[in-house]
């Protein structure tokens, strides 16, 4: 400025020498006068130095909910933690989870040592307890969740077994003895479990029903299984859901319609049960595509040789075996049940598929607040065998391999890390599912639509095939 207070320089010309300097310089250019103050606050400016210092791909948007580049520059610099304070070194292998409680005040973790650990998360981190869950014959821990108001613990864990078992177990620990109070069976060990109430938990079970086709069923279970009258159930079956194509419900979760931001963002179930929103579908219909019939030219000899192969007459097998399930499902599914908009609902929310054992489906069932008890008839007492299935409220299909999802704090969003299979790939094979992309990807889903908030991310990275893709347990901040 000169004495005037007439600037010397024009603003863009500061403009541009700001922009060779680093995020600390333009700050302290920024006290020097108010012409520079005002250029330091530049929008452009921070755009620049946040793709810059944080080394992001410039198609990547900024946070949804900032309001500038400066304050999530300032946000992320603040808040990210960059410096490590505390190494802790108790496991003995590699560390699977961690799960926070709601307070903050202590975490637990889960780890192919086998254990799970409780810790105490102040100043200093400290070991509370270790829960050893060898002598139950579990080969390693997986995953653990806090019940809503910290008292208790679920962990799930697999069972010792050959390679290919599926076998699984969730336990329940206090938090204010870490007694282990229960024990229950879970099957696939993917579903990992969750707590529906503050004293209650879904597991699942897995029933052949022939080559490819299954069914699973998702059980209500009591946290506190001492319970000294026989004539009180501690567990009660929740919903029963035929699989096809050797696809199975895995990563149960649940989302809790009373945490919406507002009343009026309750689920809409105006929406018609059971519609699958595809978001891979090029609008051609895998059945008017067969029912095309073979190639013009094909000759009666080279069709009975191609069906002549092993693995031909297998997939023909396989065909046979869905269309019969699916025939059978249509007699035997039991519509959902029809209820107003309530905060007491709840979704199921898990991973599923109808094409492949791939998990490229989100399924999502409402849970009404009669269902979140253990009221009904005692275990072994009026129970035959119910030969119906429960038909889910909604399926979102991703066209590709769910690799991870989390819930947003209030429970209306769902985060889901996929990787996509190629465009126009068709499944002709369930036991061969498409190959998926290297890159992962971030969905956004809102809960009250049922619809695809955005394609928020695609930053990161995965090499590993379909039959070796790892899960992402993912949070949300």
């Amino acid at each position: 400025m000169d004495e005037g207070d007439t600037p010397l320089l024009p603003a863009c010309l500061v403009h541009r020498i700001f922009l060779s300097l680093g995020p600390a310089d333009v700050l302290a250019a920024g006290l020097v006068c108010r012409q520079w103050l005002a250029v330091s606050r530049d929008e452009f400016l921070w755009r620049e130095q946040f793709y810059r210092y944080y080394q992001v791909a410039r198609d990547v948007p900024r946070h949804p909910a900032a309001t500038s580049w400066y304050e999530e520059f300032q946000r992320l610099y603040d808040t990210v933690p960059c410096v490590e304070v505390q190494t802790l070194r108790e496991h003995t292998d590699q560390v699977l989870h961690l799960s926070f409680s709601h307070s903050g005040y202590r975490f637990a973790s889960c780890s192919k040592d086998c254990t799970v650990k409780i810790w105490s998360n102040s100043l200093t981190i400290s070991l509370l307890h270790s829960a050893d869950m060898r002598p139950y014959n579990w080969s390693y821990t997986q995953f653990s969740q806090f019940n809503q108001d910290d008292s208790l613990l679920l962990a799930s864990g697999v069972f010792l077994g050959p390679h290919n078992s599926s076998s699984g177990e969730i336990v329940v620990i206090s938090l204010d003895n870490y007694a282990l109070l229960s024990r229950m069976r879970n099957k696939p060990y993917d579903v990992f479990g969750c707590w529906l109430t503050e004293t209650s938990l879904i597991s699942g079970n897995l029933h052949r029903m022939g080559d490819i086709t299954s069914c699973s069923v998702l059980w209500l279970n009591n946290a506190f299984q001492n319970v000294e009258s026989e004539n009180v159930n501690v567990v009660k079956r929740l919903f029963k859901i035929q699989n096809l194509n050797a696809s199975t419900i895995r990563t149960v979760m649940v989302a809790d319609c009373g945490r919406f931001d507002s009343p009026d963002l309750l689920l809409d179930i105006s929406a018609p049960p059971g519609r699958v929103f595809d978001l891979g579908s090029d609008g051609i219909d895998e059945d008017e595509a067969a029912a095309a019939g073979p190639a013009p030219g094909r000759t009666e000899e080279g069709f009975r040789h191609l069906l002549g192969t092993r693995a031909q007459l297998q997939r023909a097998e396989h065909t046979l075996e869905t269309k019969a399930a699916e025939l059978l499902a249509k007699s035997r599914t039991k519509p959902p049940e029809r209820s107003v908009a309530c905060a007491q609902n709840k979704l199921l929310i898990f991973t599923t598929g109808c094409l492949t054992y791939s998990p490229h489906q989100i399924g999502i069932k409402r849970i009404l607040p009669h269902q979140m008890t253990m009221a009904g008839p005692v275990l072994g007492e009026g129970r035959g065998s119910d030969p119906f299935f429960d038909a889910l409220d909604h399926v979102i299909d991703v066209h590709g391999h769910i690799i991870g999802m989390g819930l947003s704090p209030d429970n209306r969003y769902l985060y889901v890390n996929s990787r996509a299979w190629p465009s126009g790939s068709v499944v002709a094979d369930p036991m061969q599912p498409p190959p998926i992309a290297e890159e992962i990807d971030l969905l956004v889903f809102d809960l009250k639509t049922m619809q695809k908030v955005k394609q928020g991310l695609r930053a990161h990275r995965a090499y590993t095939p379909n039959d070796e893709c790892f899960f992402i347990f993912l949070d949300w901040g």
